[in-house]
């Protein structure tokens, strides 16, 4: 560990130690925080705020990636991290410098003087001051976790904001009931501020109305005011004004179709025109996102019989059926044997992840999670033997790799293996792989 790696992980460590990881959502702790610090957010570029359930994180890199082919600085806040800290600021264009980012995590549990912030409260607190201090064009945010509540929404008037599909998570703290948790997320809504959605259920739409009704903002949905599609090869955009012919988007996946689709409406919303859009389409890159693995000690392995390895840090059942129907289009395209290795969190739906692989996958090599809460691979094997799939049992992700290589050394079809169920999952196999 260098000494800049180990200085951050003191900082963080210190920021834990005053202000413990549990979730509380609320915005009192965080906005007496940011009057402390003389309001850093309030002194930011223009802001998009993104809420959702699924696609928040993709939707944002790829409004990233166009407005950097714009030639704009843009900030970025996004959680969580799959390998280090600083991947979750972005500031003017670049992942924050670990002194910076030390200083302000510092600079942080000073001013708040033992409050009792959450750790993303602090951390958000942090993200903002640090943006605050750096010129950049707009500011891209990631809601953490709902969206009334979530420590983002001190930003009380964005430019434009959007909300992704919304479904069943974290229901430990936003529960179980769907409209419940689209009132929570449509509390990002803003006084006559633009908003655009992405595909929701008729239930959803009837409750962001209603916000929408309530704070006079434009609402603009997915199906009505703007769509995307694939076709010969192409992606193609509509909405009122055109219809863009684009290419397809670096991102894989008919899902990332969507929230490329979302991204486009956002960026011409903010007046980037069609060749720029494109080119962000085409440099795009976000991580363990439906990722195909090509190079490194993990893929070293998988090559001794011709595999594929895919990595995706999808984790609720919404996130199955999508990267599940990516996984039957690979395979309408070119037939493989879909072998599993799940890590998951053990307050996750896990039978409901593991519903839309049933009949699509051939076994499911189940395995914990270092440092977390995960389900106990037994769990994960028994659960996936209960819908169908052949099912066993590693300690690591290299040991299932290992497994599922040596049964296949002596067969004609290589397998198509895909890491999924968590992106605390996902960060782990992005280390061991190098």
């Amino acid at each position: 560990m260098s000494d800049s790696d180990s200085a951050l992980e003191k900082a963080l460590n210190e920021l834990t130690r005053f202000h413990p990881r549990k979730i509380d959502l609320g915005l009192e702790r965080i906005e007496c925080a940011l009057r402390t610090l003389d309001n850093p957010h309030l002194k930011l570029p223009p802001v998009v705020h993104v809420a959702g359930t699924n696609g928040k994180g993709s939707t944002v890199a790829f409004l990233r990636a166009i407005a950097e082919a714009q030639g704009l600085k843009a900030h970025a806040y996004t959680s969580p991290h799959l390998v280090r800290f600083n991947e979750r600021i972005v500031v003017a264009s670049e992942q924050i410098d670990d002194k910076v980012l030390i200083d302000v995590l510092e600079r942080v549990r000073v001013s708040s003087g033992g409050s009792p912030l959450s750790f993303f409260e602090a951390t958000t607190t942090a993200a903002f001051l640090a943006f605050s201090e750096a010129q950049a064009d707009i500011c891209i945010i990631e809601v953490g976790l709902g969206g009334r509540h979530d420590a983002t929404n001190v930003i009380d008037h964005p430019s434009v904001c959007a909300i992704t599909p919304i479904g069943y998570d974290h229901a430990e703290f936003l529960g179980r009931d769907l409209a419940g948790i689209a009132r929570e997320k449509a509390g990002i809504m803003k006084w006559k501020v633009p908003v655009f959605v992405g595909p929701q259920s008729d239930l959803v739409s009837t409750v962001l109305d209603d916000e929408a009704a309530r704070t006079k903002s434009p609402i603009r949905y997915w199906g009505q005011d703007h769509q995307a599609y694939t076709q010969n090869g192409r992606m193609v955009f509509e909405d009122d004004t055109e219809v863009m012919d684009l290419p397809l988007p670096r991102l894989s996946g008919c899902h990332q179709i969507m929230n490329a689709g979302l991204a486009v409406a956002l960026a011409k919303h903010l007046q980037i025109s069609r060749d720029i859009i494109a080119a962000g389409l085409e440099t795009v890159n976000w991580p363990a996102r439906l990722q195909r693995l090509t190079t490194g000690r993990l893929v070293d392995i998988v090559s001794k019989v011709d595999g594929e390895l895919w990595l995706d840090g999808g984790h609720n059942p919404h996130a199955a059926i999508a990267v599940s129907a990516a996984m039957a289009d690979m395979k309408t395209r070119q037939s493989r044997p879909l072998i599993l290795v799940t890590g998951m969190l053990a307050n996750k739906d896990i039978g409901g992840f593991l519903d839309s692989f049933a009949g699509l996958a051939q076994c499911l090599v189940g395995v914990s999670i270092p440092n977390q809460m995960s389900a106990a691979p037994k769990v994960l094997a028994e659960l996936a033997k209960n819908r169908g799939l052949q099912s066993v049992m590693a300690n690591t992700v290299r040991e299932a790799i290992t497994l599922i290589v040596n049964a296949y050394e002596k067969r004609d079809t290589p397998p198509r293996i895909l890491i999924c169920g968590s992106l605390f999952l996902a960060g782990e196999v992005l280390k061991e792989n190098g």
